[in-house]
């Protein structure tokens, strides 16, 4: 129960740290997250239609997937992923091609409203206000940056990644 109270503070504490900073890259990155769970929550939702949105729904979950790792890099070092993908996952490192790349996935999602509109449109609402906040820090010339939160309970000082090496997950996997 510690853990979790733990866990729960220091997200909430780093939000509200985030907040204040006023940087749109941290912005885009909360949107981005959030986006991450409607990806894979209207995804799965829309692909009972019984006409082509079930392409659009299965593209919205690996779009959900990818951003996934674009968001929460930690993941890169502890899943057994090709070098491909984790190089093309480390290209989105910074406010101009994360703008690029949330506002590709926007016009995807737009697209399935040619087909007819469903709860996609929330998606590619929220990846086309990503791109903007990304596109904003680029405009204003503000720094990338990431967010301080710490779910790990680690305290933030990078305990657990110096821990977790790439050779204890491979032999754990």
């Amino acid at each position: 129960m510690a853990l979790g109270q733990s866990i729960m503070s220091n997200i909430f504490g780093g939000l509200s740290n985030d907040f204040k900073k006023k940087n749109f890259s941290l912005y885009g990155q909360w949107i981005s997250i959030i986006t991450i769970f409607l990806c894979i929550a209207l995804g799965i939702a829309n692909i009972f239609h019984f006409n082509l949105v079930i392409i659009f729904s299965i593209i919205c979950l690996v779009q959900g997937l990818i951003v996934l790792f674009v968001e929460i890099p930690f993941l890169l070092r502890i899943c057994p992923l090709t070098d491909t993908f984790t190089n093309f996952i480390r290209r989105f490192d910074g406010n101009l091609p994360r703008c690029g790349f949330y506002l590709l996935n926007a016009v995807i999602q737009w697209l399935s409203l040619t087909l007819e509109a469903t709860s996609l449109i929330v998606v590619a609402v929220f990846f086309t206000l990503s791109s903007a906040c990304y596109g904003l820090a680029q405009l204003k010339n503000q720094e990338y940056l990431k967010s301080s939160i710490d779910v790990t309970g680690t305290g933030g000082n990078g305990q657990l990644e110096a821990q977790v090496g790439e050779h204890v997950v491979r032999n754990v996997l």
